[in-house]
């Protein structure tokens, strides 16, 4: 079953926002988030709020040929809340599902509403996911022309036999392919995503596929260790005895080996899971995520954060497009963040960055901990201003005393965010 939502308050049929909230538009980069929630397959892990095709039916908004106009109603519904208020967006960052499922003329109409109802930053990184079998050539090309400059491919893996574990449908053949011919149309930024500890995976399965994806020498990669979510297929099939799961030393094992491999090619950590070849190749997106940023999520079951206020959309494509035609908001619920709440959300997220924590971010027990975890080679003892690439945080100034997770911290990094937050 797809995931779940939150509980939340109820939130408002039109969609508006605290005053409060509204009042700090443009204090922090602003984004926008766009779900698209089709898939040619499920794969057996994933948790996410997405649909196969034979799943939905054809009404507005849960076909792929409508579902265009319904995001940009949403977008336009985001203008309306945020009124006159100046702010250009920063990022845009297509998820899903599959975004390349849907026609390259779509996702640029996407963009072009974006563009029309705010404005893009005139540096602004438009990025897509995409798994290589969704794409050619031609429309690499057209999702180029459209405004989209950054592409990220779900590679994966290398080996076809962690690919049908995971119930991957592509050739990892496929992958230089479409790497080539994102590189020919024009992409400025090109990353790689893979997956460690599939079930059944050896050390030097992994091995092979980092080295195939650096091979292809994209500016970023993302590597993420394989978490088996409740209710997913791959659950099942574990919970049958089908498939063995890895240990936490086999998980660190592949993430050290990774780490070595990325770094020795000239890719450089930046957050937990994620290297770059420099901090112009960061995802700026993300980073925006991990920093506090604000950001609109356009689609079913997307969340959004604005000035402290968070909310999420209804789930199924259905009803999602049905309200916003009905001229009513898609958001099902929303929080309101209370300040020790903020802080908290701070020292889980922006521990995991090169940039760091700042320490004024720690009450008084999180910063009684930091002896403890210099000694236990969790943190760096030195606590020196950070300002890598001169990425700057949305909540505070570079240029303060900031804890750095070494790599051990980064194996433990939820240990180290028990200490810091006891």
């Amino acid at each position: 079953m797809p995931s779940t939502l939150p509980v939340g308050e109820a939130a408002p049929q039109d969609g508006a926002l605290p005053e409060a909230a509204v009042a700090t538009v443009g204090e922090r980069p602003f984004g926008f988030y766009v779900h698209v929630p089709f898939c040619t397959v499920r794969c057996g892990y994933c948790d996410f709020n997405t649909y196969t095709a034979f799943e939905l039916g054809d009404s507005r908004g849960a076909s792929r040929a409508t579902y265009a106009e319904a995001a940009i109603d949403e977008i336009r519904l985001a203008r309306k809340v945020i009124g006159h208020r100046d702010v250009a967006v920063s990022t845009v960052f297509f998820g899903g599902g599959t975004p390349t499922l849907l026609p390259p003329g779509d996702l640029a109409a996407v963009v072009r509403a974006i563009d029309d109802e705010f404005g893009l930053a005139a540096d602004a990184e438009v990025t897509t996911e995409s798994n290589p079998d969704s794409v050619t050539a031609t429309g690499l090309e057209l999702l180029r022309a459209g405004g989209i400059n950054r592409i990220s491919f779900g590679m994966q893996s290398a080996v076809p036999d962690v690919l049908r574990v995971l119930d991957r449908t592509h050739d990892p053949a496929r992958v230089p392919a479409v790497v080539g011919w994102a590189r020919q149309a024009g992409f400025e930024q090109v990353s790689l995503d893979l997956i460690y500890g599939t079930p059944g995976e050896s050390l030097e399965q992994w091995r092979t596929s980092v080295e195939s994806a650096l091979s292809l020498a994209p500016d970023h990669v993302s590597a993420y260790a394989l978490i088996v979510e409740e209710g997913t297929a791959l659950a099942r099939r574990v919970s049958r005895g089908e498939l063995p799961l890895p240990g936490d030393d086999d998980l660190a094992d592949k993430y050290e080996l990774a780490d070595e491999l990325l770094a020795d090619a000239g890719l450089d950590w930046y957050e937990v899971s994620n290297w770059a070849r420099d901090p112009g190749s960061w995802c700026r997106h993300n980073v925006g995520y991990w920093q506090g940023a604000d950001w609109w999520g356009v689609g079913p079951g997307a969340h959004s954060h604005l000035g402290g206020t968070r909310w999420w959309n209804v789930k199924h494509p259905s009803a999602y497009a049905d309200r916003l035609a009905s001229g009513v908001s898609p958001a099902a619920a929303r929080e309101v963040l209370d300040d020790e709440t903020r802080r908290v959300e701070r020292v889980l997220l922006e521990s995991r960055l090169v940039t760091g924590l700042p320490l004024s971010t720690l009450d008084g027990p999180g910063r009684a901990a930091l002896t403890g975890l210099v000694r236990d080679g969790l943190i760096g003892d030195d606590f020196t201003d950070v300002s890598v690439g001169q990425v700057a945080s949305a909540t505070s100034p570079v240029d303060t005393p900031v804890l750095v997770l070494t790599r051990r911290g980064r194996l433990l990094a939820d240990a180290v965010v028990r200490a810091l937050l006891p």
